[in-house]
């Protein structure tokens, strides 16, 4: 297999990425063939952190008639469970991990420390961000974003279900859609395509974090995302 391009990497996972066919909840398989591809990607000497969204239980944002502040904290919990299922899934192949947790529960894991979290990432081990950034009114996208600026990823890679990349409008109600190679983060502002939130686009535009959006519904695709497979849509701003 060819030398990776990066060295460091954030990987976004949307919470129905574990889910698999059911759409809600956590499908075992699906996060064991996740776990597998990122062990995967670890053995060739990639620096990997996760970051799991928690969609397959709450959507904070979804809430209509509840305090959007409770919504989006039952949100972040979501992410805790998604989080502890992925490690254990690691760590059953024999890799190490360790979540981190923006809002504080000791018992099952540790504080988000950002010098912690990259001596992890030196020793080898697998770091999960979970909670989210730990504040309402912030998506796990931004929290992929912010991480990746403190860690000082390479780049984020975020792994879509049903999609493969970035259209110009969705792809499941419009066959026409076009799908983008290559796009810059004021085109996505430009555009309001809905790939990342305003927030989340304008912190990688800023601080330089390169994207790549790619179908995750084939977990193989994160080795070849990070092999250098012209998969998925690759966002840089110039």
């Amino acid at each position: 297999m060819s030398r990776p391009n990066y060295n460091r990497i954030i990987l976004k996972l949307s919470g129905e990425a574990l889910s698999g066919h059911k759409g809600f909840g956590l499908d075992e398989n699906t996060i064991n063939k996740i776990a597998s591809e990122v062990k995967k990607v670890q053995d060739l000497g990639v620096e990997v952190a996760i970051v799991v969204g928690g969609g397959n239980f709450w959507r904070g944002i979804s809430a209509r008639e509840m305090d959007r502040t409770t919504s989006d904290y039952m949100g972040m919990l979501g992410t805790v469970i998604n989080s502890l299922a992925l490690q254990d899934a690691l760590e059953n192949i024999g890799t190490k991990t360790r979540v981190q947790t923006a809002i504080e529960m000791r018992q099952i894991a540790e504080p988000y420390i950002r010098r912690k979290a990259v001596r992890h990432l030196e020793k080898g081990r697998i770091v999960i961000f979970a909670a989210g950034s730990g504040n309402p009114y912030f998506s796990t996208d931004t929290t992929a974003a912010l991480r990746a600026a403190e860690i000082e990823a390479d780049v984020i890679l975020l792994g879509k279900k049903g999609v493969d990349g970035v259209y110009d409008s969705d792809p499941r109600e419009n066959s026409n859609a076009k799908k983008f190679d290559k796009l810059r983060y004021i085109d996505i502002l430009n555009m309001g395509l809905g790939v990342m939130d305003s927030t989340a686009t304008s912190l990688c535009m800023d601080n330089g974090i390169p994207s790549i959006v790619f179908g995750i519904d084939d977990p193989g695709n994160i080795v070849r995302v990070i092999s250098g497979e012209k998969i998925g849509t690759f966002i840089k701003e110039e």
